[in-house]
């Protein structure tokens, strides 16, 4: 994986396979190019393919034209498919023949990547064998009856098991290819494609699929304003009842509402909005652990330890070391809790 900017362009294809779906196809093109260094240059560079070059079909019957065939595959660091509606992986558990020729040809130490139903593709092709996974909810019943030896969790955003990583449907894959770019070359140029994209910077990936529920229409931003305030307020000691308090909301209603607009209950948002600032803060400054800690509402370098830990599976030092190179952290003991009292 590169994860320093100064190496080499990490090489991205996209295999369309067809009939594939249109909005899938265009998400890591969007998202990759726009990561980029500070000093502009590009980190990824994207090739978009069929089994062959020219025209791909899409599910609504409009053709995508690619540049590139299968050949492409074989110099690939990371293979993207996105989601299909081809027969045979999504309904006979098969793949052709020639899908599965251009499959094989995939490096052994590239990063394998679906988007959406995209999984069906590379589950036929036993890539997710005896590894965890996710696609689109709807379709989870038929997946788990093709590919049982696949350990589908439908609840999932996105599923990260290493060398193989797969999204849930459509937007999701937009959270993956963040997910991508923060893993290559963190949080910092990750929320800079993010905002040059519009779209939401960091969803975790064990955030639940929003399965058959109601549009907010009255309540959908009722949330939102308090959702910026506490952003700006991260410092702060926060809490349920007070953040309940600023949108002017019973904490029932409050806590309600917040699950509807997220996904998740304040307090784990609030935890991984804290970690994902520290993440910035040890990557573009050279502060101590503990004062990263103290501005991100984590209270102490132990406590930023502990959830940076859990969350990305590394320390602060070691975290600071992989994208920035430097010395480990110059915080000191320290024993104090968390400071998320929303539990």
């Amino acid at each position: 994986m590169c994860k320093n900017p100064a190496m080499a362009v990490h090489r991205v294809t996209v295999l369309l396979v067809a009939p594939v779906v249109g909005f899938d196809a265009a998400i890591p093109s969007q998202l990759l190019h726009a990561a980029v260094a500070e000093d502009g240059s590009p980190l990824y560079r994207v090739t978009m393919a069929g089994l062959r070059p020219g025209r791909v079909r899409t599910e609504y019957n409009y053709d995508l034209t690619v540049p590139a065939g299968a050949e492409a595959l074989a110099t690939a660091d990371t293979v993207i498919v996105p989601g299909t509606r081809m027969p045979e992986p999504r309904h006979q558990g098969t793949l052709p023949a020639e899908l599965a020729a251009a499959l094989a040809t995939i490096r052994p130490d590239a990063r394998i990547v679906s988007i959406c139903t995209g999984a069906f593709v590379l589950a036929a092709a036993g890539l997710f064998d005896g590894l965890p996974a996710t696609t689109h909810w709807a379709y989870a019943a038929k997946f788990r009856q093709l590919y049982p030896a696949v350990e589908l969790d439908e609840t999932r955003l996105f599923v990260d098991a290493g060398r193989v990583l797969s999204s849930a449907g459509l937007a999701a894959g937009i959270d993956l290819c963040l997910h991508l770019i923060r893993r290559d070359h963190g949080a910092a140029v990750a929320n800079r494609a993010a905002r040059q994209c519009v779209v939401p910077p960091w969803r975790e990936g064990g955030q639940a699929q929003f399965i058959e529920q109601p549009v907010p229409i009255e309540e959908s931003s009722a949330t939102a304003r308090t959702r910026d305030w506490a952003l700006r307020h991260l410092d702060q000691r926060l809490d349920v009842a007070g953040l309940a308090a600023h949108a002017q909301l019973s904490v029932r209603t409050f806590n309600r509402r917040f699950r509807l607009e997220t996904g998740m209950a304040p307090g784990g948002w609030l935890l991984a909005q804290r970690v994902a600032r520290a993440r910035v803060l040890l990557e573009t400054t050279d502060l101590a652990v503990d004062a990263v800690a103290t501005r991100v509402g984590l209270g102490t370098g132990a406590s930023l330890r502990q959830h940076l830990r859990a969350l990305v599976g590394v320390s602060p030092s070691d975290y600071r070391r992989t994208f920035r190179g430097t010395e480990p952290d110059r915080s000191g003991p320290s024993t104090a809790g968390a400071g998320v009292d929303d539990q």
